[in-house]
């Protein structure tokens, strides 16, 4: 694969998955744009893509959930490599609890992340990726089709984001842009860490989750990197509307 002269566009950069496929994309000579909230760590990712084939990224520290801030990130975009052939939207926040132990803060923020930033980010990139004829890339999960009990928001959200991904895939099939999301089961990443867990706490459900898993492993976060990278680019180019599971088998149980 190789991504010489395309223009990348990935949300939440500064760490875990996002993280990941800027290093993978940035090895097949991608031209990136990384957003992320943590400056320090945004800089260091940047850092890290440079290396592999001497092109420097172009970062920009934003808050998704900002509605101004989505404005400004595809105006820098365009005004730093004149076009966007992909959008990866990754940025995302997880909030532990049920309808039983939850509130309206923790639902709204997971929303306004997870979901409104993406509708709004991919309507401002539309225009953009029809010129190139590009595509989109959601970052989903498995959850969006497996309940649970323990993140109804996540969960929610996720969802939101399949059918998101179907219905704009339909409708820009025709001006050649395709829309894919990609759905990994558990991933060791600091979306988990955030969620309020203990480092303890973290290694133990990543263990018992490899044990619950029919291939025995977790998912690792360059594999799913690869699989982004895969459905971004031209061998590709007839898949579209489609949610990818890449979970070590978890959704056969």
């Amino acid at each position: 694969m190789d991504f010489t002269d395309k223009v990348v566009l990935i949300t939440g950069a500064s760490s875990g998955l996002g993280a990941s496929i800027a290093i993978h994309l940035s090895k097949l000579s991608a031209k990136l744009v990384l957003v992320g909230r943590k400056e320090i760590n945004l800089k260091k990712i940047a850092q890290y893509c440079e290396k592999p084939k001497g092109i420097k990224p172009h970062t920009i520290v934003a808050d998704v959930s900002d509605e101004g801030n989505l404005e400004r990130i595809l105006n820098e975009t365009i005004e730093e490599f004149g076009k966007l052939d992909v959008l990866v939207n990754n940025a995302g926040v997880l909030a532990m609890g049920g309808i039983k132990k939850t509130d309206m803060e923790s639902f709204d923020r997971v929303m306004s992340i997870n979901t409104r930033a993406v509708f709004q980010l991919t309507m401002l990139a539309t225009p953009h990726l029809i010129a190139s004829k590009g595509c989109i890339i959601n970052m989903s999960s498995i959850v969006s089709t497996r309940p649970n009990t323990i993140m109804l928001a996540y969960n929610m959200s996720k969802a939101a984001i399949d059918q998101f991904t179907k219905c704009v895939a339909l409708e820009l099939a025709p001006d050649g842009v395709r829309v894919n999301s990609v759905n990994p089961g558990f991933v060791k990443t600091n979306l988990i860490k955030d969620s309020g867990l203990t480092e303890d706490q973290v290694d133990m459900v990543s263990k018992n989750m490899a044990q619950s898993n029919p291939l025995k492993k977790i998912v690792e976060a360059d594999e799913v990197a690869a699989l982004v990278a895969f459905l971004a680019s031209d061998q590709a180019k007839s898949i579209t509307g489609c949610c990818y599971p890449i979970d070590s088998g978890k959704l056969l149980v």
